[in-house]
């Protein structure tokens, strides 16, 4: 029975993301403009996956965890991490880890996998 999962954009070959049990799982997240190096699509994947998590009601204080895929770990992991420090709040980060892959097209330097509990951080709960 399906009609228990709730999915945010669903298309012919996957969904925005899907929630079931209070728990928001994403697609994988990659870059608009994938010119910009890797800084920028960090920051735009970062970018994305804040406006999808709004959209499914929750925020990044509520992340579960974070799969992160560069095509080049040797040459963009400090500057990935460097946008990704910025980025968090510190005392509330989600268990993460990142790997090297082939990513689906050459100019995809970086592709984001999240899951997240629903509901939003009250105000002045953050640390």
């Amino acid at each position: 029975m399906t009609d228990d999962i709730r999915r945010i954009e669903p298309a012919a070959r996957y969904s925005r993301a899907t929630i079931f049990n209070g728990i928001i799982h994403f697609t994988g997240i990659t870059a608009a403009n994938r010119t910009a190096n890797i800084t920028g699509q960090t920051q735009q994947v970062l970018a994305a996956l804040d406006g999808h998590l709004a959209n499914a009601g929750s925020d990044k204080t509520r992340l579960l965890s974070v799969y992160i895929l560069l095509r080049d770990v040797d040459r963009d992991f400090a500057a990935m991490n460097k946008v990704w420090d910025a980025w968090v709040i510190p005392g509330v980060t989600p268990a993460r880890a990142t790997w090297e892959a082939k990513l689906a097209a050459p100019a995809i330097l970086i592709e984001l996998l999240a899951t997240a509990a629903v509901g939003q951080q009250p105000e002045g709960i953050l640390t």
